[in-house]
């Protein structure tokens, strides 16, 4: 897993006249969407909205940092994959100039649209890698997007007039649900004045997990352990990750529930006692191959007596199922025909 904290840097001086003229378009934004609000953190003022055209200017408060857009960003630099994939999924693919950190594989309806991006980095870029994209947004999946140890912070982004967009699940605020999912595909909806195709996604991806989860509906819950990594001590979903409630749609109970953490580290003791019925293993690009990782479990002397492992029940999902974007509703169905193949047949 990834995260970061952000650190201001320097740049050009055509920067600073850039972010001079942006802070002034913020300023006059933030005079005009001064009157009112709404409660998921969009703020329009009536007197404008009715004549601009696609509903600007939007506010978005974004993890505490509020943006003003007059217009839809048209050049924009995703970091991670997940706000990639959202993107495209949204059909708007002719507004992305770059991307980064590809976790897994491509969803298969997207992957042409997906490989015809810039990739302007393996991971995280550099500063100055994103700012030759010559962007007018960058758009981070994990914390590590904006990380100021290595002069990615917000500040130096909005220093040199390019605006933010964290995915919420790195807001720290609580447990997170399907809820935020369809919360954030609706920002970007907003964001980029394309709300209906935002709803349609949405109703989509909704269908697709209340499908999967009446037909579990009744069926005995499976104990599931989450494994992302870890060899001394395995590193597991908690109680507030979104993993535990897909796990939850999908006819099954995290073992690991209880655990007050979108992630944590469990012994192998709490694992061996609570003795899960399937492992669900984590797929992500430098955390060792799934066949490690199953090799691993099963060459535990200790592990040996544990259901899952005893019968070799494990299913697969990629990292970006899990996070806030528009896998995890596949995910659900994956998860739930893992769990119960003879609701499927």
């Amino acid at each position: 897993m990834y995260d970061g904290m952000p650190r201001p840097l320097s740049f050009p001086p055509a920067r600073r006249r850039r972010s001079l003229r942006a802070a002034a378009v913020a300023l006059a934004a933030a005079l005009l969407a001064a009157g009112c609000g709404s409660s998921d953190g969009t703020v329009q003022d009536p007197k404008t909205t009715a004549s601009s055209a696609g509903g600007f200017p939007v506010t978005i408060d974004n993890c505490g940092v509020k943006t003003t857009y007059d217009k839809p960003p048209s050049r924009v630099v995703t970091i991670h994959q997940h706000p990639a994939e959202l993107m495209l999924a949204l059909g708007l693919k002719d507004r992305m100039v770059g991307t980064a950190f590809p976790d897994s594989a491509v969803l298969p309806e997207l992957e042409k649209d997906y490989e015809s991006l810039p990739e302007l980095a393996k991971k995280e870029p550099s500063f100055e890698t994103v700012l030759d994209a010559e962007p007018d947004l960058v758009y981070g999946g994990y914390g590590s997007a904006f990380a100021e140890n290595e002069g990615r912070s917000r500040k130096a982004f909005a220093d040199a007039g390019i605006d933010t967009h964290l995915n919420r699940e790195y807001c720290g605020k609580k447990r997170v649900t399907m809820r935020d999912t369809y919360d954030e595909i609706r920002t970007i909806g907003r964001i980029f004045g394309v709300p209906d195709r935002a709803d349609r996604l949405v109703t989509d991806l909704k269908g697709r997990v209340g499908k999967a989860a009446t037909t579990v509906e009744g069926a005995p819950e499976p104990s599931v352990f989450v494994y992302d990594s870890g060899d001394k001590t395995a590193f597991t979903a908690g109680g507030r990750s979104l993993g535990t409630e897909l796990i939850r749609l999908a006819g099954g109970k995290n073992v690991f529930a209880d655990l007050d953490d979108v992630f944590g580290d469990v012994s192998w003791e709490q694992v061996v006692a609570r003795k899960p019925e399937v492992i669900a293993i984590y797929d992500y690009a430098g955390a060792g191959s799934v066949e490690q990782k199953k090799r691993f479990l099963l060459s535990r002397p200790a592990l040996a007596d544990v259901p899952a492992v005893k019968n070799k029940r494990f299913v697969v999902l990629p990292l970006t199922a899990t996070l806030i974007g528009i896998r995890s509703a596949h995910a659900v169905d994956d998860l739930a025909r893992a769990l119960h193949p003879e609701s499927f047949r």
